[in-house]
């Protein structure tokens, strides 16, 4: 029995191409002691994954050229040598993208999605989700009555940390990149503005909608949007930084240099934090508890953009950097059984 694999075929330079990619055969293993088989269900594509493409240090070990690629899935149980876990059970963890993976039962956890789609699993209940609660409510604690702006604001992470600084009473103005995402924002999550950057004048929009300042800033973007956000910073505000997509694809040798931000911070007092998802597992089940809960009392609304088949899998990944989904972008492998 032969699966498909997505392979990394070589270390792009820049935005990855149909060269960076290769789909190649390889045998569906057996599983051993305490492992399972489990087949493909959906797969998340993320921005991150554009770093572990190169092989400069980082957080997270580079991919391995002629290796496949790796992030987070949702499988079916197909077959299991382990106590803890039965066919048909629905897992979630870091596999590699092939369409079906042998791994130790520790490697993954088993989830329950409560009627709505397993592809929730990598969504609103998978770890988006949780880098949205952690770096909004752990980092950026906005409090009733304050300002919050949110870049990327209709993507996976910036659609939940807007509507959970929503939920505690703030102000909260997302940037985004076309109007069918300001409508989403303000009309179906429910926040109170939005700045289109590619309308330009960002910082006249800012400041239109932001006539108070801004007391955190959720950093999903860097660049130039950035730059405008620093100097209507408030006393005392907060800026967990998720992330910097501006800067992902770089070609060699070019450099992401923007404005000065220590004049800003230190004449506001403003405390700026890098967040890691993984650095708060302590917390875990606090963030899943909250979730769940604001999910199903109809608080936390969702939206996933799903492209169907293995073979789409470059396509979909390359559309986050061209701003093509709304919402948590997946890929459906297969039917649930």
């Amino acid at each position: 029995m032969t699966q498909e694999q997505l392979i990394l075929q070589e270390r792009p330079n820049g935005l990855p191409d149909e060269n960076t990619f290769q789909f190649k055969k390889a045998e569906i293993g057996k599983p051993s002691e305490e492992e399972l088989l489990l087949k493909t269900l959906y797969v998340s594509v993320d921005p991150y994954m554009r770093g572990r493409m190169s092989d400069g240090p980082s957080y997270a070990a580079p991919f391995e050229v002629g290796e496949p690629l790796k992030g987070a899935a949702v499988s079916q149980v197909v077959e299991s040598n382990s106590s803890n876990f039965e066919k048909g059970d629905l897992v979630t963890g870091t596999l590699d993208f092939q369409e079906y993976n042998v791994v130790k039962n520790d490697k993954v956890r088993k989830v329950t999605t409560k009627g709505m789609s397993p592809s929730s699993a990598l969504s609103v209940l998978g770890m988006p989700a949780l880098t949205a609660y952690f770096g909004m409510m752990h980092i950026g604690e906005p409090k009733k009555g304050e300002t919050v702006v949110v870049s990327g604001a209709a993507g996976a992470v910036g659609q939940i940390a807007g509507q959970l600084a929503k939920k505690e009473g703030a102000r909260v103005v997302g940037i985004v990149g076309s109007e069918k995402k300001a409508a989403y924002i303000t009309e179906t999550l429910g926040l109170d503005a939005a700045v289109e950057y590619k309308k330009g004048n960002v910082s006249e929009q800012l400041k239109e909608t932001c006539p108070d300042g801004i007391d955190v800033y959720y950093e999903n973007v860097g660049g130039e949007i950035s730059d405008v956000v620093w100097p209507l910073l408030n006393v005392f505000a907060r800026v967990p930084v998720c992330g910097a997509i501006s800067a992902y694809n770089l070609e060699e040798g070019e450099k992401d240099i923007g404005l000065r931000v220590q004049q800003f911070l230190i004449k506001s007092r403003v405390k700026m934090q890098g967040l890691l998802v993984g650095d708060f597992a302590d917390h875990y089940d606090e963030a899943y508890q909250a979730l769940e809960e604001a999910v199903s009392n109809g608080e936390l609304k969702f939206e996933e953009t799903i492209q169907e088949g293995f073979h789409s899998i470059p396509d979909a990944f390359l559309g986050l950097f061209s701003g093509d989904n709304i919402g948590k972008q997946l890929v459906k492998v297969a039917d649930a059984e």
